[in-house]
């Protein structure tokens, strides 16, 4: 699996599994495509995992088989922005059992981020992983209270203790950066108890009232990257997923000025000085 946020993810609105899914494929694409049809969300979907995971083509394979996939519509390499409050992008690999043509990636791209519908989540699981445990917002910002300044830096258990205190906080309206700020403001040079000044700070800096309106959720923003080099761009400039050297199509000279013999223009206006 691949770390959280990252991975496989199921495009929208597929049609039934059937036997004939990849049929109009060549064999390895096919053998590829139906592997990672029967992923689960959030499978790492790099080559050399790929690669491992199956006993038929190596790594190179694997990736000219991506490559080819992806011009023949079943998948896109997309960089998400989670829309979270911070700058958090996560790569993720979109599957499509259906072949989908470039305009309709393309809406796609501009839809807003929602969770899987459960249709869309069923997977036969190849790779079965034990699924780790929530914790909340408050818990989260907690444990990477540490990271914001290390003194601060707080056990596991003091996470749990003071999940509460930091819970109050975002009920308020707090985010997890503004909670970072209040914590970690005019520390002293060394803290001998994170724990215990974490709680005091929670306690004695908690908002009086509402900070801001509960936010409208924001849709995350897509950026589409190229299958093969993992070069961000538009829809319209990835044909097929590639970009233009990975697609082996030559860059485009209609903007290049022609070329100009300039010893002969040199020598023409030299001739116009002399008859001046």
């Amino acid at each position: 699996m691949a770390s959280p946020g990252y991975g496989k993810r199921i495009a929208p609105h597929q049609v039934r599994h059937h036997g004939a899914d990849f049929a109009h494929l060549p064999e390895r694409e096919a053998y590829l495509a139906a592997f990672i049809d029967r992923l689960p969300e959030g499978a790492a979907m790099d080559t050399k995992t790929l690669a491992r995971e199956q006993p038929r083509y190596g790594q190179q394979a694997v990736a000219s088989a991506l490559r080819m996939l992806s011009a023949a519509g079943h998948l896109r390499r997309i960089r998400v922005n989670l829309g979270d409050g911070r700058t958090r992008w996560v790569h993720r690999t979109y599957f499509s059992r259906t072949a989908r043509d470039d305009a309709w990636w393309a809406r796609f791209l501009d839809e807003p981020v929602a969770p899987p519908a459960p249709a869309e989540a069923e997977a036969r699981t190849v790779r079965p992983a034990p699924a780790r445990p929530r914790r909340s917002e408050a818990y989260e910002a907690l444990s990477t209270l540490g990271l914001a300044d290390s003194r601060l830096a707080l056990s596991a258990r003091e996470c749990a203790e003071l999940e509460p205190l930091a819970a109050a906080w975002l009920e308020l309206g707090a985010t997890v950066p503004q909670l970072h700020a209040a914590l970690t403001a005019g520390l002293p040079e060394s803290v001998s108890s994170p724990g215990g000044l974490t709680r005091r700070r929670l306690v004695d800096k908690l908002p009086p009232q509402q900070l801001r309106a509960a936010p409208t959720e924001q849709p995350a923003r897509r950026v589409m990257e190229c299958t093969e080099c993992r070069t961000p761009g538009r829809p319209e400039s990835l044909p097929g997923g590639l970009c233009r050297p990975c697609h082996g199509t030559p860059p485009s000279r209609s903007h290049q000025s022609p070329q100009v013999d300039v010893r002969a223009r040199v020598a023409h206006l030299r001739t116009l000085l002399r008859h001046v």
